[in-house]
């Protein structure tokens, strides 16, 4: 199972592979090229990283400082959270 930091360094590199592939359908569709093939490879791009956030967000609940004897996570600054 992959971390938390690699999870946010690979939706981070996708998001960024998407933006270079919305530019490319573009310069296509101003070309007159059908861009069929690749808003179909854009849309299962959007799909995974999706599936990604979800994972992060995931294991970033699982991660947070509980409270004692609780399974209930303790939400709030920082400071309120050591007391």
């Amino acid at each position: 199972m992959p971390d938390l930091s690699y999870l946010r360094s690979e939706i981070d590199r996708m998001r960024r592979q998407m933006v270079r592939q919305r530019k490319d359908i573009k310069s296509l569709q101003r070309a007159g090229i059908s861009t069929k093939a690749a808003e179909e490879l854009l849309g299962r791009m959007a799909a995974k990283v999706a599936g990604l956030c979800a994972e992060r967000d995931r294991q970033a609940k699982e991660q947070r400082a509980k409270y004692p004897g609780t399974n209930k996570a303790i939400n709030g600054p920082i400071e309120r959270r050591f007391r």
